[in-house]
């Protein structure tokens, strides 16, 4: 049996999170705030994950169009408990990770890349 989108982003999803013990949650997020597929702990909520996605890339989208720094690839939000990772995937989607303070950010988001290009043809 074939395996659906959501199943193959699902997937996708987990071995990021496999591969980045820092990463603490992923979503593949819809450019108008809805989940598409998440691997997220059960502490986080789906909606308020997915709204706060929209609002922080019509954000980035509107700085970088505005300040002339060309399309928007990737968002990066520091707080006192880790981090807030946003990274493109096509026009109307963004994965979207939650890493711990600790975090390598160079190989998160080395991986991040690669699932990337995996969603953007899974999608």
């Amino acid at each position: 049996m074939k395996a659906t989108k959501t199943q193959l982003i699902n997937q996708r999803l987990s071995a990021l999170r496999e591969l980045c013990p820092d990463l603490e949650a992923a979503a593949v997020i819809s450019v108008e705030g809805l989940m598409i597929a998440s691997a997220l702990p059960e502490t986080l909520e789906d909606n308020l994950m997915a709204a706060m996605t929209a609002a922080m890339l019509a954000l980035g989208e509107r700085i970088a169009m505005e300040l002339n720094r060309g399309q928007l690839s990737q968002v990066t939000i520091k707080g006192e408990a880790g981090y807030v990772l946003l990274m493109a995937i096509d026009d109307g989607a963004v994965l979207t990770a939650l890493a711990a303070n600790e975090a390598k950010l160079g190989l998160i988001f080395l991986d991040m890349r690669e699932a990337v290009s995996d969603l953007r043809r899974i999608l």
